[in-house]
């Protein structure tokens, strides 16, 4: 039996519990300033990872997840330790209120089994929402204005008329594509999609 499912069966009957979870960035860093608050938070077992909190792939924070069950408490130091973003934390925990589960942020004061703790945190929820809405109107309206002043949305391409002479050139000097391509710095498919121009 794999090891998180025999914990849970250990746990089966377990109380309802406050359950930590700790992240630090760098291998450099120490779990233990998290995890004694945590303890002395009444955390029965915490969760950790030591990953940069801009990775999707943690492995401690899958097994919280996992080990969470309705009326437990994800209990954090602090909120940074969650979420990527401001939109990831509160998908995670609408996540959890979904499934019948609290949130505490310690260094915050957030607890969302508390009538305060849950309208912060749909301040959160709704200031994250206003900040997306912001970056696609400010996008659109970029677009928009580039478009009016005749200018196309995405990268510069790496082909501009005078590389392309420069290609030409090259070529017409006895260079194969292979090696033109690599004096300028493009891939063959890019060398010839632009020489049929």
């Amino acid at each position: 039996m794999p090891k998180l499912a025999l914990d849970r069966f250990r746990d089966y009957d377990r109380a309802m519990a406050l359950i930590g979870y700790a992240r630090v960035s760098t291998t450099d860093q120490r779990h233990a300033l998290q995890t004694d608050a945590l303890t002395t938070a009444g955390c029965t077992r915490t969760f950790t990872d030591t990953a940069s909190g801009k990775l999707d792939e943690r492995p401690g924070l899958a097994q919280v997840l996992d080990y969470l069950r309705a009326g437990d408490t994800l209990v954090v130091w602090r909120l940074d330790r969650l979420g990527r973003s401001v939109q990831h934390l509160t998908t995670t925990v609408a996540g959890l209120a979904e499934r019948g589960i609290e949130f505490r942020s310690l260094t915050e004061g957030i607890d969302t089994s508390t009538a305060a703790g849950k309208l912060i945190f749909h301040i959160f929820a709704s200031l994250a929402e206003f900040e997306r809405s912001l970056i696609v109107e400010r996008t659109r309206a970029g677009l928009d204005a580039a478009a009016a002043r005749g200018r196309k949305g995405g990268r510069p391409p790496k082909m501009t008329p005078e590389r392309i002479a420069a290609a030409k050139a090259l070529m017409a000097n006895g260079k194969n594509a292979t090696e033109t391509a690599r004096i300028l710095g493009v891939g063959r498919t890019t060398l010839y999609n632009h020489l049929g121009d």
